[in-house]
């Protein structure tokens, strides 16, 4: 596989940015992607979601008192704002002329979890995802801060019932265990102190306040620092830990690179994180530059995200819904905005088991047969159940190649684009898909080379990247 798709693939969703990788070198796409604008306009699908604490009481009270009717139309209106949230983001991985910031919104997503299913309020998760949006490259140690008071992650892990004299630990333990320093690297006490420091932090408007009759102004000992600490404090002094780089250099590294990162590398990547005070855009060119220069496809899973969005590219697909795709990723096991727990997706393995990779295989053979995706298809393919040939949706695809080549260069073209490894067996297969006689300016050549693509989309060496 060519260096500019390979990584096009790892630092965006699909090989679309590979051409610019080449003509830019990677160090100058990177400052681009950096650089890259972002709307931060409200979405019209939240216009009348409840924003406020007062917005949010109303409606609960006017849910009290509506009838059957008027339940069902606001129980409606949710869904469908639930729908158009995941639209809205999946069509910004899919347009972005530089996706490495969604992709790293998606990083953090998974690092920071706060489920719709539990915070239940668009808005707040929304206010979330913008906060991974505007920090995306910004410094750890400040996003891990304006997160910590987020409304979302109060709502998702429990803040609202920890209270000065009847203390809930869940937020101080993911602060340490998951989102900075790791197992094995504080004590229970820490835990303990720390939900302290965080008692009567609970929902605001804009963002979680402490509340003055239930914080507990108290000194607390953390990491053997004696104060009487609140969020911010707290998050500095984790920060002053020996150990606090490498859970995220190793998360990182897993995300963009490789399945199981090599132990000296998360060590040699966080040693340099620390050196530049958290800062995340240095360390990402620092990882980018430097491991584009090895010789390391084939070490991790594509995620459902890149798996689907590849094909349509590669297949030129433009009008699939966003909606569609969002259903595919949840039954891929990977729900925007609703992991399993507050661990997130564990991806490598979790990625490709026996359903799984049944369910890509079938997606391909629809795609590249021209018959659309759509929910009753997914929910069918789910069921191993087959359906009428007219619930499918005729599409148009095809899959660039050079038309002026011959079997042999079409099929190097596409395994260079698409596969980090050829066996002989595969490219025997492959030239007998495309055989010596292929003229790529028949009229049905596009046919055949679709034919190939979907073949190629079965091997095991096309799920890695």
């Amino acid at each position: 596989m060519k260096k500019s798709s390979l990584w096009s693939l790892r630092l965006g969703f699909s090989g679309k940015q590979a051409s610019k990788i080449e003509k830019l070198g990677l160090e100058k796409f990177l400052k681009q992607s950096y650089n890259s604008k972002f709307d931060t306009s409200l979405p019209s699908f939240l216009d009348d979601d409840p924003k406020t604490l007062l917005e949010l009481k109303e409606l609960r009270e006017s849910i009290k008192m509506a009838d059957s009717e008027a339940k069902k139309k606001i129980l409606k209106k949710e869904v469908y704002s639930a729908v158009e949230f995941r639209k809205w983001w999946i069509s910004k991985m899919r347009n972005d002329e530089f996706p490495l910031r969604e992709n790293m919104v998606c990083f953090w997503h998974n690092h920071f979890v706060s489920t719709s299913q539990k915070v239940k309020i668009n808005y707040w998760i929304y206010q979330h995802n913008m906060i991974l949006r505007e920090n995306a490259f910004g410094n750890f140690k400040e996003l891990t801060k304006q997160i910590l008071k987020s409304n979302a992650m109060v709502r998702y892990l429990d803040n609202g019932d920890n209270k000065k004299g009847k203390v809930n630990e869940n937020l101080s333990r993911e602060l340490l265990e998951l989102f900075t320093i790791g197992i094995g690297n504080y004590t229970e006490d820490d835990i303990k102190n720390g939900a302290k420091a965080l008692a009567g932090l609970n929902v605001g408007d804009e963002g979680a306040v402490y509340r003055k009759n239930i914080e507990d102004n108290s000194d607390k000992i953390y990491f053997r620092k004696t104060g009487n600490w609140k969020s911010d404090d707290l998050v500095d002094i984790i920060f002053e830990q020996k150990n606090i780089p490498y859970l995220i250099t190793r998360k990182i590294l897993k995300w963009f690179v490789y399945d199981n990162p090599p132990e000296d590398l998360v060590v040699y990547y966080g040693d340099y994180f620390r050196k530049e005070k958290f800062e995340i855009q240095p360390l990402l060119t620092k990882i980018f530059t430097e491991e584009f220069k090895k010789e390391n496809s084939g070490n991790k899973i594509k995620d459902p995200l890149v798996y689907i969005l590849q094909l349509c590219d590669e297949l030129e697909i433009k009008d699939l819904d966003d909606a569609v795709i969002a259903v595919f990723l949840r039954q891929q096991g990977m729900d925007l905005y609703n992991q399993v727990n507050v661990k997130g997706w564990d991806g490598g393995n979790s990625w490709l088991t026996s359903q799984i990779y049944l369910q890509r295989n079938n997606t391909a053979d629809l795609l590249c047969s021209g018959k659309s995706l759509n929910r009753r298809v997914l929910k069918t393919m789910t069921n191993g159940v087959e359906k009428e040939k007219s619930e499918y949706e005729k599409i148009d695809v095809k899959v660039a190649f050079d038309s002026d080549g011959n079997n042999k260069t079409i099929i190097s073209e596409l395994s260079e684009r698409l596969l980090f490894n050829v066996s002989d067996s595969a490219q025997k297969d492959m030239e007998n898909l495309l055989k010596y006689d292929f003229d790529p300016k028949d009229p049905h050549a596009d046919f055949a080379v679709v034919r190939l693509f979907n073949y190629i989309t079965k091997l095991p060496e096309y799920q890695l990247i």
